[in-house]
């Protein structure tokens, strides 16, 4: 990356696009008109509610007056006290104190009659809806309404005024480069689209770790260091626990891992809905600050009233307005997914069960909070921010990566930023915008589904687990049944899978060879002990661990890393049946003999030596990936054998380990190639490969700006250390 200095541009000087509000507002109009169908609801709500009666004509009116002071000028007073009802609630504790205000106004005015606070509850709801719906009339389009509160919060900052831009990173999870590039050109991503047509952005791509989800992305994009991060979800054999980044707890502990207090966020940044912080003072929606019970709080403060997030349901309208959102989502899910069942679209997943009702979370409820919460950071001048957008990803995992549905929350995403770039000139500093990806996404059917079993299963039965039980469900076959059975109905892929412990590929036979050469007993499936492991094992003494494309096999009856000699010894059909599968590209062991080897169905690459024998297995996995292998090689707690999925160049697709249609984790395909679109005056960072680099430049880019560098005098930890400690208290 080449620098020149700082930049110094006048970004006051730059014309910025504007939003309808900014032309002209209809203040007095929207009074009236709200104010004459509070009115007429009054009306409606007398005759129709039990429990609530006027006795004259005027007071509807003048009931609707005094519901308008309340909610303008009383209301945001009282919430100084108490928002903390409000934020537990989820907006519905604004609703209840609403009532209890409306009952004690009501009360004061001659010939109304409100009999109780649940009566009083429902005519708040009303009235918040048919706020709701008068704004909506009054915008030219959902933009105005958007701008308008965003003008209200405007004229409450008192943020002094700062010339050092500062940046929004506005991450796009799960978006790869090629949907984005193509995305842009049809119009699904206008407000992108328009960036790149003016020149002021330019869009590349960059290539992730073999860890190609969001868990090592964001480690490695907000703390510089995503060193032994080996999936969403993996196997610490020294302690026999699986870390998951989505749980709090193990979130957290990652961080203290990789964090040194000089975080991409450490100078009064802000996180908002990330798994971590980046050592951000200012945060929310962040997994790993989620407080734990019974373990111990941060010592950083989340945001209070000044975060969006802590301030967003405690507006009425804002909780309507978002739950219907929810709402017209949770339909649209069920709509679609009933539209590919009758379609037989497929490669397609399960997406019954509470799927529907939990896709709005992504979609909808997260991404209005991360928006607002990012308006509060604009407004209060915070140098830089980072948040991540989640609804693409959570849907494509489901629908496939260019599936309607897909696209369609795509743009709904790309509206909200192109809000947030127009919003940023209501700020007290002039604000950068830059969009990226912190991974893409490869899609294909199911591993359990295209061959009957799961790798769980398959990797179990080869070791001598035995075969499962079927279950089940009261209601229908489990979705594992229904994969097997149309498994079953294609004959000839179960035929192939049956002859993957039997078949000839080169390398399984090499490998048999050596088995036998061994003189190793086919019957020794396993090593002996009595001792229960904590985490389910796929077979006696083995734990295989799922995470997209990747799959990781440790073997826990031996201490640190198993070396191939004696998987064969043990396990002599496993490393043979693994690499003749057809849904498996490639996999990763030690050798006492070559050290590091990855094993394909017709080769073999030693990374210490870079030799092939055969055709190399990493052949249609990009030129970086022996460099990304051979560094996950290293890391503590890589596993005995690590798993990749076969990828099909001719096809573009992949099957996961996981029921998902678009899914990422491993190598292959557009899974391992994110995007990045950044103003064009930043310096041209090259080639970008792996997701440190990519911290070291936004760091560059900051520094560019002018933003300090951030200081701390705690030093950088060590995961092996870490990994060392917590190995010792367990003994």
């Amino acid at each position: 990356m080449n620098r020149t200095g700082p930049i110094v541009r006048d970004y006051r000087a730059t014309p910025v696009e504007r939003g309808p509000l900014l032309r002209g507002g209809r203040v007095v109009a929207r009074v009236v008109l709200v104010w004459a169908l509070v009115t007429a609801a009054l009306h409606l709500l007398d005759v129709w509610l039990t429990g609530f009666a006027m006795a004259g004509w005027w007071q509807p009116t003048v009931c609707a007056l005094l519901l308008g002071l309340l909610t303008a000028v009383v209301w945001p007073l009282v919430l100084r006290v108490a928002l903390p009802l409000a934020l537990f609630t989820l907006g519905l504790g604004s609703f209840v104190l609403l009532a209890a205000a409306v009952l004690a106004i009501f009360w004061l005015v001659p010939g109304v009659e409100l009999t109780n606070i649940r009566t009083a509850f429902v005519v708040v709801v009303v009235m918040t809806v048919v706020n709701a719906v008068a704004t909506s009339l009054l915008a030219v389009d959902e933009d105005e309404l958007f701008f308008r509160r965003a003008v209200r919060r405007s004229r409450r900052s008192a943020a002094p005024e700062q010339q050092t831009p500062g940046v929004l990173f506005l991450q796009i999870d799960g978006l790869g480069h090629d949907t984005a590039r193509r995305a842009v050109r049809d119009g699904t991503m206008p407000t992108l689209a328009r960036w790149l047509a003016e020149g002021s952005h330019t869009l590349q791509h960059w290539t992730t770790d073999w860890s190609s989800q969001t868990g090592a992305s964001v480690s490695g994009i907000l703390h510089g260091s995503n060193h032994d991060i080996l999936g969403f979800r993996w196997y610490e054999k020294d302690r026999d626990h699986v870390m998951a980044c989505a749980h709090p707890a193990d979130a957290a502990e990652i961080e203290g891992r990789h964090s040194d207090g000089r975080g991409l966020l450490a100078v009064d940044g802000a996180s908002r809905g990330n798994l971590f912080t980046g050592d951000a003072p200012h945060y929310s929606l962040t997994m790993s600050t989620v407080t734990v019970l019974g373990g111990k709080r941060s010592a950083r403060r989340r945001d209070h009233v000044g975060g969006g997030y802590w301030a967003y349901f405690a507006n009425p309208v804002n909780g309507i307005r978002t739950f219907a959102g929810a709402l017209v989502d949770a339909v649209r899910e069920v709509v679609e997914a009933s539209s590919q069942r009758r379609a037989d679209v497929r490669p397609r997943t399960h997406r019954g069960g509470l799927y529907p009702l939990a896709r709005p979370g992504t979609t909808v409820i997260a991404r209005d909070v991360v928006v607002s919460a990012l308006i509060e950071d604009m407004l209060a001048g915070r140098p830089v921010a980072y948040a991540d957008f989640l609804g693409y990803d959570e849907v494509a995992h489901h629908s496939g990566i260019e599936r309607f549905d897909s696209l369609a929350v795509l743009r709904t995403i790309d509206q909200q930023i192109g809000r947030l770039h127009r919003a940023a000139q209501l700020a007290p500093r002039p604000y950068l915008v830059v969009c990226l990806s912190d991974h893409g996404q490869t899609q294909g059917q199911a591993f359990a589904d295209r061959f009957g079993e799961s790798i769980e299963q398959y990797v179990g039965r080869l070791c001598g687990a035995p075969p499962p039980r079927p279950r089940r469900r009261l209601f229908g076959r489990t979705p594992a049944e229904r994969s097997t059975r149309r498994a079953a109905e294609g004959w000839q892929v179960g035929a192939a899978l049956a002859e993957a412990s039997s078949g000839g590929g080169f390398v399984a036979r090499r490998l048999r060879a050596r088995v036998e050469k061994a003189g190793a007993s086919p019957a020794k499936h396993r090593t002996e002990s009595g001792k229960p492991g904590e985490v389910v094992r796929a077979a006696p003494g083995v734990v295989v661990c799922a995470s997209g494309h990747v799959a990781m096999v440790s073997f826990t009856e031996h201490e640190g890393r198993v070396e191939l000699e004696t998987i064969e010894r043990e396990f002599p059909d496993l490393l043979p049946s693994l690499v003749d599968h057809p849904g498996i590209g490639f996999v990763l062991v030690r050798s006492r003999e070559h050290g590091a080897v990855v094993l394909g169905r017709d080769g073999v690459h030693r990374l210490a030596s870079g030799a092939v024998v055969g055709d190399d297995p990493l052949a249609d996995y990009g030129e970086h990936a022996p460099d990304l292998v051979r560094r996950v090689d290293t890391f503590p707690h890589c596993p005995d054998i690590m798993i990749n999925s076969r990828y099909d160049p001719a096809t573009d697709d992949a099957s996961p380990f996981e029921p998902h249609v678009g899914s990422h984790g491993g190598l292959g395909g557009p899974q391992s190639r994110g995007f990045l679109l950044a103003p064009a005056e930043l310096a041209d960072p090259g080639e970008i490969v792996g997701a440190e680099h990519l911290h070291r430049v936004f760091r560059g880019w900051l520094t560019d700006l002018g933003h300090p560098e951030p200081a701390t005098d705690r030093p950088a930890p060590q995961v092996a250390d870490v990994a060392e400690e917590r190995a010792a208290r367990v003994r």
